[in-house]
């Protein structure tokens, strides 16, 4: 539906699965399966760090906090997506639009501080081991979520803003499976340069000063390595940030390619593509590589089963 200029746009419809209109009950069964199992695989992680005293440390701590935030907006985009599969009307309010991407990007705003975070967890813990638990302290960690948190919240409060300050007067159909800020641009009636170079800097704020963070973190802890005599002791210390480092790739990568490459190159098939790794797909494969990773973990998540399975009285 074309709305003519003189009329305000009150509602979106997403266009993001359109080509697939064949496979979308398929689509549906296998997304809400995905959905459910990272809703248990997250949900026994937090239960796990939360019971076992042996993972009240630090970096169990952020890994906790990972998986909650994973299962926030996870929430925030699939199940109106598991709705919309279904629906003869894939439509979402003017309102509703700036809500889910305000939650969105304040939600993966904060997840790029909260990697920054963790880098530097790993940094302290191989740097200066005998001072970790110092330097790492219960108030430090909740701090460091804390900052975390609120440049997410404001970084998404501005951009979400300058969004929805431009008048939507032409098209509502949005060619995606949620309200993502190439596609919601892409139909505003006009785009001031100022707030695009704006959202753009924010943009380059959230992805590049983490990722900054987190390579001088790990540039000192290559260092600090490599000065470790025993090829053990090397692999012991590098075993610990392997995790880290995938989720850190997963995630700057997807985000890069979609927030951070020139709109001339915007692509509507692709961004929806990308985006169904990073709402889906990573959501579900980030806590499982931090976990099945570690002995440790496993170690406890064996001890809370028999707990749970033999209660002592």
């Amino acid at each position: 539906m074309e709305w003519v200029n003189e009329t305000l746009v009150r509602e979106f419809v997403f266009l993001g699965f359109s080509s697939l209109a064949g496979l979308q009950r398929l689509l549906f069964v296998v997304f809400l399966l995905v959905y459910l199992f990272t809703l248990g695989t997250n949900a026994v992680i937090i239960s796990t760090i939360v019971l076992d005293r042996a993972l009240h440390t630090p970096m169990y701590f952020f890994l906790a906090v990972l998986s909650c935030s994973e299962t926030c907006y996870t929430f925030v985009i699939v199940p109106k997506m598991l709705v919309d599969l279904l629906a003869q009307k894939k439509t979402i309010s003017f309102l509703g639009c700036a809500i889910q991407m305000f939650s969105f990007f304040f939600l993966i705003c904060s997840h790029s501080f909260l990697l920054a975070a963790m880098g530097y967890d790993r940094y302290v813990a191989i740097c200066n081991p005998l001072r970790y638990m110092v330097l790492m302290g219960h108030g430090v960690c909740v701090g460091l979520v804390a900052a975390a948190c609120f440049c997410g919240f404001t970084v998404s409060l501005v951009t979400t803003s300058l969004v929805f300050r431009l008048p939507f007067h032409s098209s509502n159909q949005l060619h995606h499976f949620f309200c993502d800020i190439s596609p919601v641009l892409k139909l505003a009636s006009h785009r001031s340069r100022l707030s695009q170079l704006v959202i753009f800097m924010l943009g380059v704020f959230v992805l590049v000063i983490p990722l900054l963070l987190i390579m001088v973190s790990y540039v000192r802890i290559i260092s600090a390595v490599l000065k470790i005599p025993s090829t053990v002791g090397r692999y012991k210390a590098f075993s610990t940030c392997a995790s880290h480092l995938i989720v850190v790739t997963v995630h700057y990568g997807c985000a890069s390619f979609i927030y951070l490459r020139p709109k001339s190159n915007y692509s509507s098939s692709q961004d929806t593509l990308i985006s169904v790794s990073y709402t889906i797909l990573t959501p579900l494969f980030n806590p499982m590589i931090y976990s099945l990773r570690n002995k440790e973990f496993k170690s406890a998540l064996r001890r809370a089963i028999i707990q749970t399975s033999h209660p002592v009285n």
